[in-house]
């Protein structure tokens, strides 16, 4: 193993992997069947004990490419590589000795957003979720279309859950994705929507 590989193992408490496939969905299958997955890591918040004016830039730079290459590696393992992910959403879990600000730090700047869109070949602004939690709190991860983010048939959520994290000093950064669309997705799109304004309202009754 490389040093930056005994590096990334060292950081890194344990792997969460989570799947869901929607067999049916009011008692008829997806016309599109897609797999819906979740990878969480649990790693040490290297600025616990730091005060607010504390620079991040140095330790986000070293960790957080590292957990943008573990995270998606492990994703593309499970949704069978990038050709087969359509939609994509990132988030982060801070413990309660930390500040919102470290769970941003890992995945609202370039060294994890830009490396996570390249892995998953994808170019849509990535959607995502952030919180401070105790251990086990789970979180709603939103994702949309990995290229056309518009594409309202990719709007969907993951629920992600690690039982024993975040520690107190502990951070849970996660990537997730699908290979496709919602069950049955007919709201229309973007591009057939009609010009709506508030005169709509003219036409409901009161």
């Amino acid at each position: 193993m490389t040093a930056h590989g005994a590096e990334t193992a060292h950081a890194i408490r344990k792997i969460v992997y989570y799947q869901e496939e929607v067999l049916l969905e009011n008692g008829l299958g997806p016309a599109v069947p897609a797999v819906r997955a979740s990878v969480a890591a649990v790693v040490a918040n290297p600025w616990v004990g730091t005060s607010p004016s504390t620079d991040l830039s140095p330790a986000t730079e070293l960790l957080a490419p590292q957990l943008a290459h573990a995270l998606t590696d492990r994703l593309m393992q499970g949704l069978g590589g990038p050709d087969r992910i359509e939609a994509f959403g990132k988030a982060a879990i801070v413990g309660t000795d930390g500040e919102i600000e470290h769970a941003s730090a890992l995945i609202h700047t370039p060294y994890f957003g830009n490396l996570v869109r390249e892995f998953l070949e994808g170019t849509s602004i990535i959607c995502f979720a952030d919180d401070r939690a105790d251990a086990g709190q789970p979180l709603v991860v939103p994702l949309w279309h990995k290229t056309h983010a518009a594409t309202r048939s990719h709007y969907q959520t993951v629920t992600t859950r690690v039982s024993d994290g975040p520690r107190a000093d502990e951070i849970v950064v996660v990537v997730a994705a699908s290979t496709g669309p919602r069950p049955h997705p007919r709201i229309g799109d973007r591009a057939t929507d009609p010009a709506v304004t508030s005169t709509v309202l003219e036409r409901i009754p009161a």
